[in-house]
């Protein structure tokens, strides 16, 4: 029996899905190879590619002119890549600090264009009237949902300018209006795939702009241009998101799933709300779906409980070292069983030591 994986990342995949990769292994549709063996230039290859993005579309509704690029580094190499694509160096952008990979990124951007960071919080968001937006601004960039304290946008700012998103823990797990945005990015090792690939959803006129000194990979344009296959791409983790697509339709589409994930995250905050032992930090309204983080009163236990819910079965439940706590990251494959076990396992682990 499978243990209930609550890592932040790379993070538990729907069994479903690796039981048809097991199957496709050493054969993947009678090509006598594994899809990790094809050559990415192949029509087998091509073809799972083209479904892939279709796929995507479909299940993000995502408009007609807007580009999807399967491109390399994980989220982290976006950080960068943004504001070579979308600024020059002269230029002002706006960055909403929630937290550790807000940080990363503005740190990032720092190298490369003036960045105004209109808020620092992270265990709330502040009200945007509150925030210090530039007028000039080129873009404002936000990360949807912070894995480490588990800080997520429920709403967007109302603006004229470009939103530039990190979806990396959350894309997939509710519907989201993509027009909205300018860009999306996110790795794929928590709802899309494993470790190794990224995703870019950018709006077709923010292609084309970048700096002549962009390098070649981190030019949107070279992916756009060629499919995202420029070189080698990622291909055995494109083809595990092109079944974990597949997944997500099955189950009845971004929709369905997120009326699961509502329920999965509702049962941990409840507990936890409704607890004198266990407690949480972030502002109610801006609670992440996706990485429920908590602390026990008496921190004494923390060891305790992090060896006593391993042996149950239940992995990966230690917070962030910057953070401290508990945090159970509940992505799409987290089944609602897995929720179930945690709330009996931290209603049990109460009784006992309280």
């Amino acid at each position: 029996m499978r243990a209930f994986n609550f890592s932040a990342g790379p993070a538990m995949m729907p069994e479903e899905v690796m039981r048809k990769a097991q199957a496709e292994f050493l054969d993947w549709q009678n090509t006598g190879m594994s899809v990790m063996e094809v050559s990415h230039r192949s029509k087998e290859f091509m073809a799972l590619a083209h479904k892939t993005e279709r796929d995507l579309r479909d299940i993000m509704h995502i408009p007609d002119n807007y580009k999807v690029l399967f491109v390399h580094g994980g989220a982290s190499l976006q950080f960068a890549s943004i504001p070579m694509n979308l600024s020059n160096e002269n230029d002002t952008v706006d960055y909403v600090n929630t937290g550790v990979w807000s940080t990363k990124a503005i740190k990032e951007a720092s190298r490369y264009v003036n960045v105004n960071v209109v808020s620092t919080s992270e265990t709330s968001i502040p009200d945007y009237a509150e925030m210090n937006f530039s007028p000039d601004a080129k873009y404002i960039h936000i990360c949807q949902n912070e894995t480490i304290t588990g800080v997520e946008f429920q709403n967007l700012p109302k603006t004229d300018k470009i939103i530039v998103s990190d979806f990396s823990s959350t894309i997939l797990s509710r519907p989201i209006r993509v027009e909205d945005y300018g860009v999306i990015y996110a790795g794929a090792q928590k709802n899309i795939g494993p470790a190794g690939l990224a995703i870019v959803i950018v709006r077709e006129d923010l292609i084309g702009h970048a700096r002549p000194d962009t390098p070649t990979l981190m030019n949107w344009q070279t992916y756009n241009d060629n499919e995202s296959m420029f070189n080698t791409p990622s291909t055995y983790a494109w083809y595990l998101a092109s079944l974990v697509f597949e997944w997500i339709k099955e189950k009845g589409g971004v929709e369905k799933i997120a009326e699961i994930n509502k329920r999965k995250a509702s049962k941990l905050y409840d507990l936890i709300d409704a607890s004198d032992f266990y407690y949480n930090e972030i502002e109610p309204s801006v609670r992440s779906w996706m990485n429920v983080t908590f602390k026990l009163k008496n921190t004494d236990l923390d060891a305790a409980f992090l060896e006593e819910s391993k042996a149950a079965g239940l992995l990966s439940l230690k917070g962030h070292k910057v953070y401290g706590g508990m945090r159970a990251s509940i992505y799409n494959a987290m089944p609602e069983e897995g929720i179930d076990a945690l709330v009996a396992f931290m209603k049990a682990f109460e009784q006992k030591y309280a």
